[in-house]
């Protein structure tokens, strides 16, 4: 299969690329929901009909936003429930609290260039939240995504994974001085082997992952970078929130993503593959794609996971 290309593209939004599409009856879940590029996603996954349950930290935020996007799309199936992507107990009580099945799951959660920080389990801060939560999250719900039968799994990654590969020998900075962006790049490389590993080891049920840029937007997520990412991109390189999403609900929902998995996405079409950094926000770096990276990174998530029990 070539390329996938889609007829939309840098100034899309959300409700754009999900117009028309109806997902009545079916089931996704959105992390990070609570603000920014989540609570966009999730709003519009609800706007097709889909029951939506918004995976936040902060419930009160939640609620709110909740009953916000009841409110613009008079969905009444937009729930709240508690997830610390940083926390494994946190994911395994989300996990055993889900019931029936799930179509979508949206991998939104992240944080990123935070400074220097560890887990209970001594896992670096951003790589325990962004990879190793998400990929417990997904392996725990992975019953509930075969059982849909279709299910599609969306990674929100970013053009920070060309910052670095998975340094394999030192994922948690316990030789290398900590640097925010680097441990942040390895944590984004991650999110892209997830998709192409789960696309490879789930694809008798049916169930395709794919990951993504969703571009720069200025939400929550640079709280620790004062406010304004990198400081890097050009202005007019900044989305809206609404255009921020739309690659995410376009991977959730698109009938062009039907069957399509282990990809990467930029302005809601599939980017070329590089063997050095871009200097633009396309591109995906060959090693983040590279499937026996993949297949290490699942079986070293599934060793540190299994630590915890």
């Amino acid at each position: 299969m070539g390329s996938i290309t889609t007829p939309f593209g840098f100034s899309s939004t959300a409700a754009e690329v999900s117009e028309g599409i109806d997902l009545t009856g079916r089931r996704a879940v959105v992390t990070g929901a609570s603000s920014g590029l989540g609570a966009e996603t999730a709003r519009a996954l609800a706007a097709t009909g889909a029951a939506v349950t918004l995976a936040v930290r902060d419930l009160t935020a939640g609620k709110r936003v909740a009953e916000d996007i009841t409110e613009s799309t008079g969905n009444q199936e937009v729930n709240v429930a508690h997830l610390d992507l940083a926390d494994p107990a946190s994911v395994t009580a989300f996990v055993a609290a889900w019931q029936g099945p799930l179509h979508v799951l949206v991998n939104n959660a992240g944080v990123m260039a935070s400074p220097e920080r560890y887990t209970e389990q001594g896992w670096e801060w951003q790589f325990a939240t962004n990879h190793l939560g998400h990929f417990a999250l997904a392996t725990g719900l992975h019953d509930a995504l075969a059982a849909a039968g279709d299910a599609r799994v969306v990674v929100v990654s970013s053009t920070g994974h060309q910052r670095s590969p998975i340094v394999w020998d030192d994922i948690d900075f316990a030789f290398r001085p900590y640097d925010p962006w680097l441990a942040y790049g390895q944590s984004k490389t991650a999110n892209v082997l997830f998709a192409v590993e789960a696309t490879r080891r789930w694809a008798d049920d049916n169930i395709t992952a794919n990951a993504l840029m969703p571009g720069a937007i200025y939400t929550n997520l640079q709280r620790h970078t004062g406010g304004r990412g990198s400081g890097r991109v050009p202005a007019h390189l900044i989305k809206t929130v609404e255009q921020g999403a739309a690659t995410s609900v376009l991977l959730a929902t698109s009938p062009l993503l039907e069957g399509v998995g282990g990809r990467y996405f930029v302005d809601c079409n599939e980017t070329e593959v590089v063997d050095r950094r871009s200097g633009t926000l396309h591109g995906v770096a060959r090693y983040a794609v590279d499937p026996d990276n993949a297949r290490r990174l699942w079986a070293l998530s599934q060793e540190l996971l299994a630590r915890t029990r």
